[in-house]
């Protein structure tokens, strides 16, 4: 039986490439969630709003920490920082982080208040209010946004 050592710099990739999948798989597919959760138990929503802070500030914010760490070094490792791909991931995870912490989270608390106020307000099927799904345009909106520009980073990272 032989037993190699792992390089440091093989386990920094898969911890980059984990923490990615981990912090975005979920901002990914988070818009077809929401949208699934709507048609099938308009209820829900609000609740389903707290959870997307939570997800936010537990996991996509510190999964970018840890995903911008691993990149550095491996940028550093590997002399990559004139390269394109690095360049893109760079912009990609201020965007990210950006959007996450000054939009995303808040917008979200918002939706979580107007959502129960609405659902509270209708006791058959749930009518949301005029200001809600304004808010919920915006919303999505941007996390169409944020899903395309994670995949499009995926796509930079895989061609390079």
């Amino acid at each position: 039986m032989v037993i190699t050592a792992v390089a440091f710099p093989t386990v920094a990739l898969a911890v980059h490439i984990l923490f990615v999948v981990a912090a975005f798989g979920v901002v990914i597919g988070y818009p077809v969630i929401t949208l699934a959760a709507e048609r099938l138990e308009p209820r829900t929503v609000p609740v389903l709003h707290r959870v997307r802070v939570i997800i936010g500030r537990s996991l996509v914010n510190p999964g970018l920490l840890v995903v911008v760490i691993a990149g550095v070094y491996l940028a550093s490792h590997g002399d990559d920082w004139s390269h394109f791909y690095v360049q893109w991931g760079i912009g990609a995870a201020v965007v990210i982080g950006a959007l996450e912490g000054a939009v995303v989270i808040p917008q979200e608390k918002r939706l979580a208040e107007l959502g129960s106020r609405d659902v509270e307000a209708t006791a058959g099927e749930v009518q949301w209010s005029g200001e809600y799904l304004a808010a919920r345009a915006r919303a999505n909106l941007v996390g169409w946004v944020l899903a395309l520009l994670v995949a499009a980073t995926v796509v930079v990272m895989t061609v390079q």
